[in-house]
C-alpha cells in the first residue's frame, strides 16, 4: 500500500502542475484562476471607482504658452484662473521651463485667465468653456514702463 500511496502523491502533484495555466506575459493582467483573491481585488477597485463618481472630473482644458517682449518663452510666470464675475481665484499654476501651462477646469462656464510676473504688465484673457473641450492661449507680456533716467537714447 505504501508504494501505491506514493505513486498517487506523485501523480497528484504532477497533475496539479500541468493543470496550472502558464503565467501571462504581462504582469498587469493576472489570470483569474491563478489568483484566488481576484474577485475581492476587482470589487475593491470598483468601490474606489465609485468614489470617483461622486466628484466629476473636470474635462475642459485651458493651455497656453507665455512669451516675453522678444517673443521668447517665459518660464516661471504665475497663471491664475477664476470664473468670470468672481473675485476669488480657484486655480493657480506657473509656466514650465518652456513657458507653457495647462489647467483642467469644469466645463460650461466662462473663465478669466490672468498672468502675473514681476516687472511686466498683467495680462488677462477670457475663455468660454461652453464651446469646445479645450482652448489654447498665446500670451505675449509687455514690460512695465521704462524708468525715466533723463538720459537720451
Amino acid at each position: 500500500m505504501k508504494p501505491c500511496a506514493s505513486v498517487l502523491v506523485v501523480v497528484f502533484l504532477a497533475a496539479s502542475c500541468w493543470a496550472q495555466e502558464p503565467p501571462s506575459p504581462t504582469p498587469s493582467t493576472p489570470s483569474s484562476s491563478s489568483v484566488p483573491g481576484n474577485q475581492t481585488s476587482s470589487s475593491s477597485s470598483s468601490s474606489s471607482s465609485k468614489k470617483g463618481k461622486d466628484k466629476p472630473v473636470p474635462s475642459f482644458l485651458i493651455l497656453g504658452t507665455i512669451f516675453n517682449e522678444k517673443a521668447l518663452s517665459f518660464p516661471g510666470v504665475q497663471v491664475r484662473i477664476r470664473q468670470a464675475g468672481e473675485k476669488k481665484y480657484h486655480w493657480e499654476t506657473y509656466t514650465n521651463f518652456r513657458g507653457e501651462f495647462a489647467v483642467r477646469v469644469p466645463p460650461g462656464y466662462e473663465y478669466e485667465v490672468i498672468t502675473h510676473v514681476k516687472n511686466y504688465q498683467d495680462q488677462s484673457r477670457n475663455v468660454d468653456s461652453k464651446v469646445d473641450v479645450q482652448q489654447r492661449l498665446s500670451i505675449q507680456l509687455e514690460p512695465l514702463g521704462q524708468p525715466k533716467t533723463g538720459a537720451k537714447p
